[in-house]
């Protein structure tokens, strides 16, 4: 990581933490996306149901990857209480970094930029989470 990019924040696990957090904002508002157009074709869903949707359904599943490194990243957390060491920091960096690039052609890399063109909700969540990488 060179001066110019490392954010102003403490220690590695201060950092894992603001990204977690700034990847949660990202993963909610793509999960919004998600839920508008199902919600458009097939009425609207209960928060179980979209656990359920998010959890099972092919419209969702592009979105799982995002879960599953958010869930890895909260199991990091939880296991060192926050003592986390520049490696495994970097570990996680460079992982954000390769999902969230828009230029892949993945399920995950074509569905984001899809929204990343009509939402500049998630531009600026984008921008957030771009800013600690």
């Amino acid at each position: 990581m060179t001066p110019r990019e490392q954010p102003p924040i403490g220690s590695p696990g201060e950092h894992l933490s603001e990204l977690h957090a700034r990847l949660m904002r990202l993963h909610k508002l793509l999960l919004e996306d998600q839920r508008a157009a199902y919600e458009a074709v097939h009425g609207e869903v209960t928060a179980a149901d979209l656990l359920r949707l998010l959890l099972t359904h092919p419209d969702f599943a592009w979105l799982r990857a995002l879960s599953e490194m958010l869930a890895g990243i909260d199991e990091a957390l939880d296991e060192v209480g926050g003592q986390l060491g520049d490696a495994e920091l970097e570990t996680f960096l460079q992982r954000s970094r390769a999902l969230l690039r828009s230029d892949r052609s993945g399920p995950f890399e074509t569905n984001y930029r899809d929204v990343l063109q009509r939402s500049p909700d998630v531009i600026m969540a984008h921008s957030a989470v771009f800013k600690l990488l």
